[in-house]
């Protein structure tokens, strides 16, 4: 078994190393003066079980054709698998065709992936479930929840926590978390006038006198959470936290999250941290290493990984 990654999250790639207590396979990904892309295997992978660790993130471009070409690199080098371990699945939130004339970009990296000679993928808490029947090779969707809810029943122990979803789509998520914990639930009503751009309108459920945490996938400019949390104090709430599985936080999002009333933002390491994460005092991050380097090595020895979604 060889473990490999690009540049997308080189800190989660060898905490999952680590983990696996197996060495990163030593390759050159680098950029020539124009920014093509080069990859360069330096050991022999011929007849290995290969998996390239590498999250389609910020920039999610050049992050794709870091995966796309390493894949090739290991095909070429006569591989006997290759597994995408992809933590974050960029263009996941063009799953749909959401106007006319638009495309469905999930799909056409879906399709990709599968082309440059991809034979499974793992990735984690997609966007929407159905993008892995995108893929025509075998998909592993993790859950981020186990990991989530341990962090909140280490923090919460007064049993006074209500779980919330920031939208009317996040709402299976949402319940799912409150089942685990057996807390109760509550659903905020918003409109999004347009992209990156939300309103609350009215909060579903009685969240007065209850320290009240939000639960979703993704946060990219971070409005959504920030105005959740004022709507929430505003109808009652003690505090409001946030868990979400993946940090995009585009720019001007932690400094946003930072001066908010939110307490704090728990987002996992599926993506590398900038400096303003970093340094944001309501933002933790806990890692999901373990999660994805236990699914690695159950994939390589052939075990089920369903116990993982429990």
């Amino acid at each position: 078994m060889k473990l490999v990654t690009g540049n997308s999250n080189r800190a989660l790639a060898e905490d999952v190393s680590s983990y696996l207590e197996l060495p990163l396979t030593d390759c050159t990904v680098k950029r020539f003066a124009d920014k093509e892309v080069f990859v360069e295997i330096h050991e022999n992978v011929r007849g290995e079980d290969v998996f390239i660790l590498q999250s389609t993130s910020f920039p999610a471009n050049d992050n794709l054709m870091e995966l796309l070409i390493l894949t090739d690199a290991l095909r070429r080098s006569s591989a006997r698998r290759i597994t995408a371990v992809i933590p974050y699945f960029g263009y996941a939130r063009q799953d749909r065709k959401s106007a006319s004339r638009t495309p469905i970009s999930a799909k056409l990296v879906a399709n990709l992936i599968t082309e440059a000679g991809v034979n499974r993928v793992i990735t984690l808490d997609l966007h929407a479930a159905q993008i892995q029947g995108f893929f025509d090779i075998p998909t592993d969707n993790l859950y981020g929840a186990p990991v989530m809810v341990r962090d909140i029943q280490e923090n919460y122990t007064n049993g006074n926590v209500m779980i919330v979803s920031p939208d009317v789509g996040g709402v299976a998520r949402a319940r799912a978390t409150a089942q685990r914990i057996g807390a109760d639930l509550a659903i905020v009503d918003k409109r999004r006038p347009r992209a990156g751009v939300s309103e609350v309108m009215n909060i579903i459920g009685d969240v007065s006198g209850h320290a009240c945490i939000l639960v979703d996938d993704i946060v990219d400019s971070g409005g959504t959470l920030v105005n959740a949390a004022e709507a929430l104090l505003k109808a009652g709430a003690t505090e409001v936290s946030a868990y979400i599985s993946h940090g995009v936080l585009s720019e001007g999002a932690a400094e946003r999250i930072a001066a908010s009333r939110l307490k704090e933002l728990v987002i996992s390491d599926s993506i590398m941290a900038t400096d303003a994460v970093k340094a944001a005092k309501n933002i933790r991050r806990i890692s999901i290493a373990p999660l994805m380097g236990e699914a690695i090595a159950r994939t390589a020895s052939e075990q089920s990984v369903s116990s993982l979604l429990d």
